[in-house]
């Protein structure tokens, strides 16, 4: 019995939007399909991005070792370290839900709060072939204008981020992050 609470607790809101899904199909029959087709959709992409984002988080996780992860990513990597996660995320690839479990794995590495942030936002805004597309369709000084205000933009949130997360949360996310 225990299980099943377990499980309906973990899938109630999934529950909820079936039954909403199974509402409107049943009232606008032609919504009701088209919302299942859409959800088939993405859950197919999911389906493709989610498992080799899972099996590089596992390669990171064995082969790249904590110490050398907080040296060049942790409290004390300094610019060093901003740089190097403003990279990882501009080079990443894939929707903005597949870099969440990176940035888990980095924080359970120790890889610094800020630096975190630095690169959850350089995945959703800098990413190298929407540069390179823009580049190519909109224009170097587009590209450029809106690279240095998507920086700017991304330091200055990930600092106010930094700086408004107590101590208390900062140790509770690093613990959470172990039970990866």
């Amino acid at each position: 019995m225990q299980n099943w609470k377990k499980i309906i607790k973990r899938y109630r809101f999934f529950g909820v939007f079936l039954v909403i899904n199974l509402i409107v199909l049943f009232i606008y029959p032609e919504l009701g399909k088209e919302s299942f087709i859409i959800t088939a959709k993405n859950l197919k992409e999911m389906l493709m991005v989610i498992p080799p984002i899972f099996v590089l988080l596992g390669l990171l996780d064995v082969w790249v070792e904590k110490e050398t992860m907080m040296k060049f990513m942790g409290a004390d990597s300094g610019i060093k370290g901003a740089l190097l996660a403003f990279l990882l995320g501009s080079a990443a690839a894939g929707p903005l839900y597949a870099a969440f479990p990176v940035a888990g794995i980095l924080l359970k590495k120790g890889v610094r709060l800020f630096n975190v942030f630095l690169f959850i936002g350089a995945w959703a805004t800098t990413k190298l072939p929407l540069i390179l597309f823009e580049v190519s369709s909109l224009g170097f000084s587009y590209m450029f204008l809106r690279f240095i205000c998507n920086l700017i933009g991304i330091v200055l949130i990930a600092f106010l981020l930094e700086k408004a997360t107590r101590q208390e949360e900062r140790e509770k996310i690093y613990e959470m992050s172990q039970q990866l």
